[in-house]
């Protein structure tokens, strides 16, 4: 099996063009499936194999969630298998997902917002940093990994607009506010070492993802926000603002860089407030 893994992997990264951390993930999944199966070949998996291997997960009480990432890495995977002619059939095709349960993602109040932005004291070069990167995070709705994945170059400081390399290494313009445009060349004139990175460390590196949730986390506990709250909540109210002050849905999906648009509809479960508002204000009998 560990060669059939091989194969898929250089598939994933050379024809499908996927993250390194998407690889990583895929990996770690068919691992675990491949220490379950042990000795046994995997032409020789079926549907009670794998149904024993589910049982299996559920018995480390994995959530819904991690359930059907585990089968959507397995599901990938054999259909990779199938279509090389590596397998004579498809062994789940008749396995269901388990329920997913539905969680809503948090999202911070607009007032909460600018509470946690203002925590941070742009004297130095450090403060200046992390004022940027909070601005940046707001006012462009990005993910975490694009927002450390940001070049100098990728930011054009007269149309407002960066550019980002989302999932896939897919790349797309995202508008980016006068306040975060004017946070980042505050920071990038006090900045000791010009490198093409935006945002530095203490020690002159790129910025990591480990780097700017400690960040985030601070600004947080200073502000006295609700715990749960993480950077990618940000993220979150970014998207739940724009739909609260009109914006549609569509134009949302592109921003947020989503490809599909079911994956931007759970954020219409958060705007009732506006839909109430509008009720009242219209309805004869409300």
């Amino acid at each position: 099996m560990e060669r059939y893994i091989e194969k898929f992997m250089r598939y994933l990264e050379i024809e499908k063009n996927y993250s390194s951390h998407t690889i990583l993930n895929y990996k770690l999944d068919l691992g675990g499936f491949k220490n379950f199966l042990g000795e046994a070949p995997i032409e020789k998996v079926d549907y009670l194999a794998l149904r024993k291997y589910l049982a299996a997960l559920k018995e480390k009480n994995l959530g819904s969630r991690s359930l059907n990432r585990h089968l959507s890495s397995l599901r990938s995977f054999f259909k990779f298998l199938t279509r090389e002619g590596l397998l004579k059939s498809n062994p789940i095709l008749s396995l269901s997902s388990p329920k997913q349960e539905k969680h809503l993602p948090q999202f911070m109040t607009e007032e909460e917002v600018s509470k946690l932005i203002e925590a941070v004291l742009p004297k130095d070069e450090r403060g200046l940093r992390d004022r940027a990167i909070l601005e940046t995070f707001y006012s462009t709705g990005i993910r975490i990994s694009e927002l450390v994945g940001l070049n100098n170059q990728d930011v054009d400081f007269i149309s407002g607009i960066a550019k980002v390399m989302g999932k896939g290494k897919k790349e797309r313009l995202v508008p980016i506010g006068e306040q975060a445009i004017s946070a980042i060349r505050d920071y990038l004139k006090k900045r000791s070492k010009q490198t093409s990175a935006l945002f530095l460390n203490k020690n002159g590196k790129r910025l990591t993802v480990r780097g700017v949730r400690l960040i985030t986390g601070k600004y947080l506990r200073l502000a006295g926000i609700k715990q749960g709250v993480s950077p990618h909540t940000l993220r979150h109210s970014f998207a739940t603002h724009l739909l609260n002050r009109g914006a549609d849905l569509r134009s949302v999906q592109e921003l947020l860089g989503h490809a599909n648009l079911s994956t931007t509809q759970i954020y219409t479960h958060l705007t009732t407030d506006r839909l109430k508002a509008v009720y009242d204000k219209a309805h004869p009998r409300a």
